[in-house]
């Protein structure tokens, strides 16, 4: 059996997809044969560009194992620069794989081209096709852009190239469950392997030492990518003003949309938000750890009512109080699955400041949730659908 794993995030990247997808491909691992071959395709590490890291452009575990790192081209994160470096991704892929034959092509994709290389490489090569959705593309893209003439240029670029994909998958697995209903009219064959913990967080101590002085000024954390989707120049400076004194902000990110929220806290002379670049995972459990609550965010757009943040899982393996600012499939998950959160409709400051001033403050260890969210667990079981292809 011959397996190509298509992601263009993969470790030592810093980024939800390379968690992800590292973990999986580690799962799969002790399933094969010594017969059996699995070739990697990536991308160099690339999420952040104010976070560098090494990685080699080709790297042999085994004579059957090997990842293929792409070097692409450096970016802002616009849309522009996303074309020119998917494009580089797509057709040095294509190079790597083109005297090869394969019987699954396995590919994971948050923005939709990534799933649409895995299809036409399985169609050229009479292969099984596994997809793995982490976010509707289409959707969220012209939900977010407002320009009509845009809107209906973009959609009638992705609505061929969406249906193109998804007829030709064998099988696709949905992050979400808030997915289920945009996808029904495919009619394939679904899974709903979400994110999970990963061993480093499951394996941290995260026990919190209650101070005999309650702390002043209490910390609200937020780590991850800064973006159009996580909204935070939306919702973090309106809420910073009327918690001086009492609270301080740290952002530890990157992402498109850095520079909106620093041109707000300036704009408004907001002192207690404080932003540094992005760290290493090691550092970034530190960081959780001196925290007093733990933030999300995501913007007001229909699209995103569908998504379940990745965030959340890594969030839930330390005892604070968690603050989400999300609606729909995220918000049910949270009531259902999570203790000790303060959940507000996105961007609305008002309903924020109201739940945490009434907010009692505790810790809580979330042992059920990590049990069952254990990333190990659920790309065990992820893997062995894969195989059965």
């Amino acid at each position: 059996m011959k397996i190509l794993f298509l992601s263009y995030y993969f470790e030592p990247d810093l980024c939800a997809g390379s968690f992800r997808n590292t973990s999986l491909f580690n799962e799969i691992l002790p399933l094969l044969t010594n017969k059996d071959e699995v070739d990697v395709v990536t991308t160099q590490p690339n999420r952040y560009n104010s976070y560098n890291v090494a990685a080699n452009e080709l790297e042999t575990l085994k004579k059957n194992i090997i990842i293929n790192r792409i070097k692409i081209p450096s970016h802002k994160k616009g849309l522009i620069g996303q074309i020119k470096s998917f494009k580089k991704f797509y057709f040095e892929s294509l190079k790597i794989v083109s005297n090869k034959k394969y019987d699954i092509v396995y590919a994971s994709s948050s923005r939709l081209f990534t799933a649409y290389l895995g299809a036409r490489i399985a169609n050229k090569k009479k292969a099984k096709l596994y997809l793995d959705i982490r976010d509707i593309f289409r959707e969220t893209i012209l939900d977010i852009y407002k320009n009509p003439f845009m809107k209906f240029g973009l959609n009638a670029l992705l609505t061929p190239i969406e249906n193109y994909t998804f007829k030709r998958a064998n099988h696709i697995n949905l992050i979400s469950k808030g997915f289920i209903s945009y996808f029904e009219k495919y009619r394939n064959t679904y899974t709903f392997f979400t994110n999970g913990i990963d061993a480093v967080f499951l394996n941290s101590k995260t026990d919190h030492k209650e101070e005999e002085e309650e702390k002043k000024i209490k910390t609200i954390f937020y780590g991850g990518n800064i973006g159009e989707g996580q909204g935070l120049d939306l919702i973090i400076p309106a809420v910073a003003q009327s918690l001086k004194g009492k609270y301080n902000f740290l952002v530890i990110g990157d992402g498109g949309a850095k520079e909106k929220l620093i041109n707000v806290l300036v704009k408004k002379n907001i002192k207690n938000v404080k932003i540094l670049p992005p760290v290493s995972r090691r550092q970034l459990i530190m960081e959780y750890k001196k925290a007093d609550y733990l933030f999300l965010h995501l913007n007001k757009h229909k699209a995103f009512e569908r998504v379940l943040p990745s965030k959340l899982f890594e969030y839930s393996t330390f005892p604070k109080p968690i603050i989400a600012g999300v609606a729909g499939y995220a918000k049910l998950f949270l009531e259902e699955n999570m203790e000790n959160t303060i959940i507000f409709e996105p961007c609305n400051a008002r309903e924020l400041l109201t739940k945490l001033n009434e907010y009692e403050y505790t810790q809580i260890h979330r042992k059920d949730f990590k049990n069952k969210f254990s990333r190990e667990k659920i790309n065990k079981e992820m893997a062995k659908t894969i195989i059965s292809l």
